[in-house]
């Protein structure tokens, strides 16, 4: 048994590769899946479409390495987080649609959290902060709108999941109702400093804490498939959140180690080792991953358009046909032009967290164009993730890791990244695997099994592509920052 499935449940599709004993990916299949929006602000999907496409790519994947499932030693799963999903612990029938971790209809109750000062009590126990991204008011909503389900649940008759717990549960034919811990602490009903279920935050939300599933470490036995799913028996021994999975795919082990995931949004998380760093810059903490009954922790920072930003472009504005185009369009602009695009279409990420603002671009003249508005919006990206970085920098108190690894689509973009190492002031290292979650989850089960290296071998295969160095003066970044700070400052203002 030499080769590991890692499957990655996305927020728009789902993925499954097939890793061989060298944790090199030997095939993989992919599929796409509905996106639901039944109301303003609502985001859902059918779990039986994320269960369907994982099961079917899981399938394919095996057929194009050309495995059976006595040659899987494991698997790794690795999902989309805090999406929400009950069903009925006999029939596996969901009781209402997946709510998506994009969805904002707890808005309001949210607000109310905060009101009461109940947010202090989520702060200071989960590391989280009171909003609709989590999965815990959205436990709350189904249960106060699916007519009887809240005494179903009291009656342990329903059971909550993330979509790692739906996947663990389908996959073992409804043996297993288990989480691991990074997930867990997403869901805000988690106590990350005492490694439990919060009985105060539960009985808040009138939340029956028997719906809940058993929290495991991030390496651990998460049961065995059902035969009949994949042609055999296959261990799952690998669970984390996805931008945990990309933490440990980029085998950012060391307190102080930062990485960022530039997909269509952008997720930096710092290890910060034993410490559960309380941040004072409306930073997340949460838990980057947990192995033998340890958790080690992480500030958390989320940017929600990064690659996005760009789909805007081609969807939006028409004025590119693909992604590609962004950077030659990039070096033609005008220099003496200096545009801000302030990219709120769903309101801003950490550290504003304001919901609702909305887009702007600042510094418009009649020569604005393509080349100018292109340039501005890969510089935004540089712009948002120097937000994060000086975020975490004043709540690690202590001068985080010089460099910034990074992973995901945009990081092909060199101008993108150069901009990015010009604005941080610091090196930019980009690995040549694109598929660091998949990897991490892969790694994670791998290692369990006894076919890959332990964490301090995993860490020195690590391998650079290429490393970007700033270029430009550290006054004239600190200048284009500012602009930047004075940009985002009116887009709030005007919100």
């Amino acid at each position: 048994m030499t080769y590991v499935l890692a499957i990655d449940q996305g927020t728009t599709s789902s993925r499954t590769l097939v890793f061989d004993q060298d944790m090199r990916i030997v095939a993989s299949a992919q599929q796409e899946f509905a996106q639901h929006f039944p109301d303003s602000g609502w985001v859902e999907h059918d779990p039986a479409d994320l269960w369907q496409t994982v099961l079917t790519t899981a399938r394919e994947a095996m057929a194009k390495a050309a495995i059976t499932a006595a040659d899987v030693a494991a698997i790794g799963i690795t999902n989309q987080r805090e999406t929400t999903i009950i069903w009925d612990r006999l029939t596996g029938e969901p009781i209402y649609p997946a709510i998506v971790w994009q969805d904002r209809r707890t808005a309001d109750y949210c607000a109310t959290l905060r009101e009461a000062g109940f947010d202090q009590v989520i702060t200071a126990k989960t590391g989280l902060l009171a909003d609709p991204y989590f999965s815990g008011t959205k436990v709350k909503w189904i249960l106060d709108h699916v007519e009887g389900a809240r005494t179903r649940a009291a009656a342990g008759e329903l059971l909550f999941g993330t979509v790692d717990s739906w996947l663990i549960w389908n996959l073992t034919g409804g043996a297993v109702h288990a989480t691991d811990a990074t997930n867990a602490a997403r869901t805000m009903l988690y106590d990350i400093h005492k490694g439990r279920w919060s009985t105060q935050i539960c009985a808040e939300f009138d939340i029956p804490m028997q719906m809940l599933p058993e929290v495991k470490d991030c390496a651990a036995d998460f049961g065995t498939t059902v035969a009949d799913h994949l042609g055999g028996a296959i261990a799952i021994l690998g669970v984390a959140g996805d931008q945990q999975a990309a933490t440990v795919g980029q085998a950012c082990f060391t307190s102080g180690m930062m990485k960022s995931t530039y997909g269509t949004g952008c997720f930096a998380l710092m290890n910060t080792g034993e410490v559960a760093v309380q941040s004072t810059n409306r930073l997340l903490t949460t838990i980057a991953y947990q192995l033998d009954g340890k958790p080690t922790y992480a500030l958390e920072g989320a940017i929600f358009i990064a690659g996005a930003v760009v789909q805007w472009l081609r969807d939006g504005l028409g004025i590119i046909d693909s992604a590609g185009e962004t950077q030659a369009l990039a070096e033609r602009a005008d220099p003496h032009q200096q545009l801000y695009m302030v990219p709120a279409f769903v309101g801003l990420g950490a550290p504003y967290w304001n919901a609702e603002c909305r887009g702007a671009v600042f510094g418009l003249t009649r020569n604005s164009g393509p080349a100018e508005f292109a340039k501005a919006a890969l510089q935004s990206v540089g712009y948002q993730t120097r937000d994060l970085w000086q975020a975490m920098q004043a709540d690690w108190g202590r001068e985080v890791e010089t460099t910034l690894r990074v992973d995901g689509g945009m990081t092909r973009s060199d101008w993108t990244m150069q901009f990015l190492s010009d604005v941080l002031g610091a090196p930019v290292d980009r690995t040549p695997i694109a598929e660091t979650t998949a990897l991490g989850a892969a790694w994670l089960a791998g290692q369990r099994a006894g076919i890959y290296p332990g964490m301090e071998a995993f860490a020195q295969s690590w391998a650079l592509e290429r490393r970007f160095q700033p270029q430009m003066a550290a006054t004239e970044a600190d200048r284009l920052y500012a602009g930047w700070q004075k940009a985002v400052a009116a887009t709030i203002a005007a919100a």
